[in-house]
């Protein structure tokens, strides 16, 4: 199955390299003053220093290469690849890549992302009301890999299929702890093989910090022993966002996320609440179900070109039964706010800081690339 992964990434980067050469001399490009004539790649360097609840101190290094060249005609977004490689106080290492490429003038989109990490970890057990006392650590060593293949149906609609592998690997539980038990599934292990079906309406006038627009994404997943998975199951995925201009400076985000999984599922499967994307002001992975839901909003104020304020508040659920989480109980709310800085003028790279707070004394400062949503 790796071998196979590798030919297709090795595949899909020949293809968008060719493109390049067939669309190098195409009308629709791009144009800024900071592009020399005959320039087709700009790198965009991230230094990275961090803290957050999951890694502690972090540091590293990484980078957006921009493909100037190869653009989707239809709304102007550029091919790029982002990339980075971090080290934690903890003892963590990181490798993220996500390769993003359109072809045909942008009527295919090719969306990956490679992970690679061995990351001791935490793990208080599954469910809404797992105490604070069940605490315990394991490590664990990750490879994973999604490829998507979308066709844009005009307007803003995309429709396509994903391959999807992921290998956890547990290297060490606590002697006589929860995962030591053997009752939770993927405690010793799990691979999660299979295919999956991506629908999406995208007007967003930016990806990396929308101001105006919607995104709605519907996701299914379908990992199967057929695959060679250790773990039969099925996984949904609802995306929701909204952005909406206040004045000339400021905007309203909205987003309405949601998770269910069905069938045998591992926990590196399930639903994870917090994080910086989803639930800032948790622990990643703090609550752990076969269902999730969290509705947030953020307002955004851009003060100036390039360094824009937010306060954002959420909330939402975790639990083993879908029909549970429309009860509202066990809710976790968090609430906080951060600044953003564009590093370069004409690409939309922003480095974001956050600070978020949740109940229970749960807290965290997020340092990320880009909006969380």
């Amino acid at each position: 199955m790796k071998k196979h992964i590798l030919y297709i990434t090795l595949l899909i980067i020949l293809v968008s390299v060719n493109l390049y050469s067939q669309n190098r001399n195409k009308k629709g490009f791009i144009e800024s003053d900071t592009i020399k004539q005959g320039k087709s790649i700009q790198l965009v360097a991230l230094p990275i220093v961090f803290y957050t609840p999951e890694t502690e101190f972090g540091f590293g290094g990484g980078g957006q290469l921009f493909f100037l060249r190869n653009v989707n005609e239809y709304n102007q977004r550029m091919s790029n690849i982002f990339f980075s490689a971090i080290y934690t106080s903890q003892k963590q290492f990181i490798f993220e890549a996500t390769p993003q490429i359109y072809l045909g003038h942008g009527d295919y989109f090719i969306d990956m992302f490679y992970t690679y990490r061995v990351f001791p970890n935490s793990f208080w057990g599954l469910g809404p009301t797992t105490p604070e006392s069940n605490k315990e650590s394991y490590n664990q060593t990750t490879n994973k890999l999604d490829i998507s293949l979308l066709k844009r149906l005009p307007p803003n609609l995309n429709f396509g299929l994903s391959v999807n592998y992921a290998d956890y690997q547990i290297t060490e539980v606590l002697e006589g702890g929860i995962l030591d038990s053997g009752t939770i599934p993927g405690s010793e292990g799990a691979k999660i093989i299979g295919l999956g079906a991506i629908f999406n309406l995208d007007s967003r006038d930016d990806i990396g910090a929308p101001q105006s627009g919607n995104y709605l994404s519907l996701s299914a997943r379908f990992s199967s022993e057929l695959f060679g998975a250790t773990h039969a199951f099925n996984k949904f995925i609802l995306d929701l966002r909204t952005y909406r201009p206040l004045a000339e400076k400021s905007i309203l985000a909205f987003r309405l996320y949601s998770e269910n999984t069905f069938g045998d599922v591992p926990f590196q499967g399930m639903a994870t609440y917090g994080g910086s994307k989803y639930a800032r002001g948790y622990f990643n992975g703090r609550f752990i179900d076969k269902h999730m839901y969290i509705v947030q909003a953020e307002y955004r104020y851009r003060f100036k070109e390039r360094w824009t304020l937010a306060a954002f508040g959420l909330f939402g659920s975790v639990n083993e039964e879908a029909g549970e989480l429309l009860s509202f109980n066990n809710l976790k709310p968090s609430f906080g706010g951060g600044i953003r800085f564009k590093l370069v003028k004409d690409q939309s790279t922003w480095l974001r800081l956050d600070y978020g707070k949740g109940i229970d004394g749960q807290s965290g400062i997020y340092f990320g690339v880009n909006e969380a949503f």
